[in-house]
């Protein structure tokens, strides 16, 4: 492993440099990016590859991958800390400390200037004019909260569309879960005051709440209206069931993220507990991809800059490590947030308590991660020996299709590696040859031709090669795979199908590979395992059929007339409630939907009045 190629590419980009703030880029021969730093003066962090003798392992395998040297500047640290992080995000260079999972979180959204504000779940830009509060760690805690906020205070859920055309109150109204503004079953002060409610609850002023509802339920009692008196009672028990849900919360946090890491053989887990309102929103477990010496300091320091690269960050983070950079970090959320941001570690005997919870929680998120990697790793090599695989296996893709004769057909891969199944990598077909798409043989040979031609055409693709193909099916199906395969040069990439049997029981399944059939014993871990990956690309499989079945399903006649996309489809049904009623509508009622100009309205009605 020689550097010295490395270390001369830098000398000679040294030479040019000024004593500027910014990023580098370290490429290799093929143009790969291995590496991106900040740096707040570029030559001076440059000098110390080429000084240094007692480099780290993994710093001196980069330098002698690097060929290109590329830099960046900025007109100051904090600028280059937001590009570094957005370039690491982007093109995850091997060398870097890489955050896997970077999805955006839901909130949940109050319209404000809506006069029927509904109460919904959102996810994305916040361009809408309302209240937003979150972030929830995940969709379930959003769920729950929205339906317990539904039982409190019985604001609407439904869209706009079923909003304003329904004629009579639906299930929600009769279980207690909405006042039914729909059909008028309450008037706008009255909704506008469970609204305030509602984002008083949120924003942490429960007391008042409890405190009103019990004098409206005395009242109702006191006045014999036993049934008002009992719907309030199970608004106020919702309201305590939240509450008791929220004990968690020790230290009076208001707007905090409370940020923990714990590391073990050479692996990190980072715990993310959202505090907003005074309450717990829910955790998140993340395990940065980073060098197993590679100090805890730093990880969580790189960590907070890609987590927060594309998300608001709130006003107090809480951390379980000092990081060293806490004043840059502060300095550059702060600028960037327009409001004063502070990143500290834990101190105080409260701040303690929540930090070492979240440290807890992620000391036993890692210790589950690695005894089910450990898990996959002897599953993965007995399969291996099962079969006599020549290749060590670390990704396993399997295939499945679906249809109902011959209609939406679809074709679903799954991933699988030594880390569990990996859900970035899954992918859909949607079947284009009309003449297979009733054929699971043809289907399967379009599939794997669509996947694998691709990727052996972009040689820089992150969609590697798996080291291994299952495919749910048969003999027939083991044999099209692997001519398919055969014709795209993909000759040594092995091949397993799995056959129900006969009787289609768990247990009797047969197996085809190489030419060879295979079976196993029915209490073989093996066995249970290849079910389980069968299982999971047949629930992929059909969960994908059944929404593409689903959306052709929904399309209405307006979907078939040219020049009406969605915004005037939309106005459309909002306007006449159904395209039943777009179709009886004469072209005067038409003409007048905003946003349908009398080109339009005239095509949509000689559509529907052909004769």
């Amino acid at each position: 492993m020689s550097i010295e190629k490395g270390k001369e590419v830098i000398r000679k980009k040294i030479i040019n440099l000024t004593n500027n703030p910014g990023i580098y880029k370290m490429l290799s021969e093929k143009n790969e990016i291995l590496y991106v730093g900040k740096a707040k003066n570029i030559p001076s962090r440059l000098k110390n590859y080429v000084s240094d003798n007692h480099l780290p392992i993994r710093t001196e395998r980069m330098l002698s991958l690097t060929r290109r040297l590329e830099t960046t500047t900025t007109s100051n640290e904090s600028e280059a800390l937001l590009l570094e992080a957005n370039l690491i995000k982007k093109h995850k260079p091997r060398f870097n400390i890489l955050l896997r999972d970077d999805k955006s979180f839901p909130y949940i959204f109050i319209g404000e200037k809506d006069p029927w504000p509904q109460l919904t779940k959102l996810r994305g830009k916040k361009n809408r004019d309302g209240y937003y509060f979150g972030p929830f760690a995940s969709v379930g805690s959003a769920n729950w909260t929205i339906k317990i906020l539904q039982k409190i205070f019985l604001l609407r859920v439904c869209d706009d569309t079923v909003f304003r055309n329904r004629d009579r109150a639906c299930i929600l109204y009769q279980i207690k879960r909405c006042s039914a503004p729909c059909v008028g079953k309450i008037d706008r002060d009255n909704y506008k005051n469970l609204v305030r409610d509602a984002v008083d609850f949120i924003s942490g002023k429960s007391q008042t709440i409890q405190k009103n509802l019990s004098e409206e339920m005395e009242k109702a009692s006191n006045d014999l209206d036993y049934e008002k008196a009992a719907i309030i009672r199970d608004r106020i028990k919702a309201l305590t069931q939240i509450q008791s849900s929220q004990k968690i919360n020790q230290t009076n946090l208001k707007e905090a993220d409370v940020i923990s890491i714990f590391k073990e053989s050479g692996r990190t887990c980072v715990q993310v507990f959202f505090f907003r309102s005074k309450q717990n929103w829910g955790n998140q477990a993340y395990y940065p991809k980073h060098d197993p010496d590679e100090e805890e300091s730093k990880i969580l320091s790189s960590f907070l800059g890609q987590f927060y690269e594309n998300k608001s960050v709130p006003r107090l983070v809480l951390l379980n490590e000092s990081l060293g950079d806490e004043k840059l970090l502060e300095k550059t959320f702060s600028e960037r947030e327009k409001k004063q941001i502070i990143i500290k570690e834990a101190k105080n005997k409260d701040e303690k308590i929540v930090s070492k919870m979240a440290e807890k929680n992620a000391k036993q998120a890692l210790t589950q991660k690695i005894l089910e990697t450990e898990s996959n790793s002897k599953l993965i090599d007995k399969l291996a020996d099962k079969f006599d695989l020549k290749f060590n296996v670390n990704l396993i893709e399997v295939y499945d299709n679906s249809h109902i004769q011959g209609t939406d057909s679809v074709g679903a891969l799954i991933a699988f590696g030594k880390d569990g199944f990996i859900k970035k990598r899954y992918r859909k077909f949607n079947i284009k040859s009309e003449t297979v798409k009733n054929d699971d043989y043809g289907m399967m040979k379009e599939v794997l031709r669509r996947r694998f031609s691709r990727a052996l055409k972009d040689e820089n693709s992150t969609r590697a090669l798996p080291d291994l193909v299952l495919i749910d099916g048969g003999k027939g199906q083991y044999s099209v795979s692997r001519e398919t395969l055969n014709d795209l040069g993909l000759h040594e990439l092995p091949i397993v199908a799995i056959a129900k049997g006969k009787n289609r029981n768990a247990g009797d399944e047969t197996f085809f590979h190489d030419e060879k059939k295979f079976k196993f014993k029915k209490n073989d871990p093996t066995l249970f395992f290849l079910q389980r990956l069968r299982d999971e690309s047949h629930r992929f499989a059909i969960s994908t059929h059944r929404a593409k079945r689903r959306k052709s399903l929904s399309k209405s006649l307006l979907d078939q007339i040219s020049g009406i996309g969605r915004g005037r489809k939309r106005a459309l049904l909002n306007h006449f409630g159904s395209a039943k009623s777009v179709e009886s509508a004469s072209f005067e009622d038409l003409k007048s939907v905003k946003g349908i100009e009398e080109k339009v309205a005239k095509k949509i009605h000689e559509f529907f009045h052909e004769n």
